[in-house]
């Protein structure tokens, strides 16, 4: 049974609310929270696996005046978060937590859901719905949301148009392993020389995802929806930097297709580039935004707290240009160059990144009185 709203209400009426502390998981998007904490005056603390905890006990702790992780929790693994002292060593530190994807790939969804006894800012439930062999998933959202995204195929023998196959990994099930095909006959022979090469299973293969490829211009659409304001608001706008599909792009169009008879591109997502958008594209952005707020409201009340992205690309057709979504974010997308972008900068001239973003929301909360309306 999932935790009621109350229980985290009440435990948040116990903390010292002039004392703070910002919580993430030492990975993924932890720095870029825990800068943005320090410059709002909080406090940090980040919970770190042992054996990966160096980058924030060490090369980013504070001390002398500079770092900006104040407290290290180390565990064996990043899973024991939940464990009871664990737990109270959070709620010592009056902490808010801040997901993301780390918190949700290394933990279970269903002991952070009706276990983990620590305010965490955002939609503690609808994060699961990014994953693709779930009801009501990111799928089901978008087109909820009115949002146009690529055709699917649910039967590989229907395939007709070129499709990127989206399947678990076999090692790191965390981690998608991806092909290309433009039939069911290329799906077949392909999907054998994957499990025979020990990349995935015939289990995860038939749960894969099969989308038509949109070809475009890839484009993160990176978003804040502030309860406080009922407002949206666009961070900053960014790509995806992949091994080893960009060693391979470098490379001349004939010796790719040399490598192609070897071995194929793996397209595991290894950090990010800020890109800009056209300006002439960005109503277009907000008002699928304000789609994917107004339907969360509906679908998974409270809906949208704080951080989301809509990931896909921009495609050329008919004369105009339009956005095909092939991937959602419910908590803070990992990059943090989204502040290398403008887009915030108009709103608030001077850009930041999300940490800075959701730690302005908390303390303009806490000043309020209205942090129940932040966190889950």
């Amino acid at each position: 049974m999932a935790l009621k709203q109350a229980a985290i209400l009440d435990i948040l009426s116990h903390y010292d609310k002039s004392n703070i502390s910002i919580g993430v998981l030492g990975g993924h998007s932890a720095l870029d929270v825990c800068l943005g904490a320090k410059k709002a005056g909080f406090k940090t603390v980040a919970v770190c696996q042992r054996g990966r905890e160096q980058t924030y006990a060490k090369y980013f702790k504070t001390r002398e005046g500079k770092g900006i992780v104040d407290e290290v929790i180390l565990v064996d693994r990043f899973s024991d978060i939940v464990k009871k002292e664990v737990q109270e060593q959070l709620r010592s530190l009056n902490t808010i937590f801040i997901h993301n994807r780390y918190f949700w790939v290394y933990c279970d969804f269903k002991k952070i859901e009706n276990e983990f006894l620590v305010p965490i800012f955002g939609t503690r439930g609808a994060v699961k719905l990014e994953e693709r062999d779930v009801p009501k998933n990111q799928y089901y959202l978008l087109q909820k949301a009115g949002i146009r995204l690529p055709k699917i195929f649910k039967d590989p023998k229907k395939i007709d148009a070129l499709a990127i196959v989206k399947v678990n990994e076999a090692q790191r099930g965390y981690e998608r392993a991806f092909f290309f095909c433009r039939s069911h006959q290329e799906f077949r022979k392909r999907s054998e020389e994957m499990i025979a090469l020990g990349r995935i299973t015939k289990k995860a293969l038939q749960k894969a995802m099969i989308e038509e490829y949109v070809l475009g211009a890839h484009v993160n659409l990176n978003f804040f929806y502030s309860p406080l304001e009922g407002e949206l608001e666009l961070m900053g706008t960014d790509t995806r930097r992949q091994t080893d599909l960009d060693g391979f792009l470098r490379l001349p169009a004939d010796v790719q297709s040399e490598i192609l008879k070897l071995r194929q591109p793996k397209l595991i997502e290894t950090g990010h580039i800020a890109v800009t958008v056209k300006e002439s594209l960005l109503e277009k952005i907000f008002a699928m935004g304000e789609k994917f707020v107004a339907m969360m409201k509906k679908e998974h009340p409270p809906g949208i707290i704080g951080p989301f992205a809509l990931q896909g690309a921009v495609v050329a057709e008919d004369g105009k240009e339009d956005i095909v979504i092939f991937d959602v974010s419910m908590r803070i997308p990992g990059s943090p160059g989204t502040a290398a972008t403008p887009y915030s900068g108009y709103l608030y001239l001077q850009s930041m990144g999300y940490g800075e973003r959701i730690a302005l929301e908390l303390k303009k909360a806490a000043r309020q009185g209205k942090l129940g309306l932040l966190v889950t």
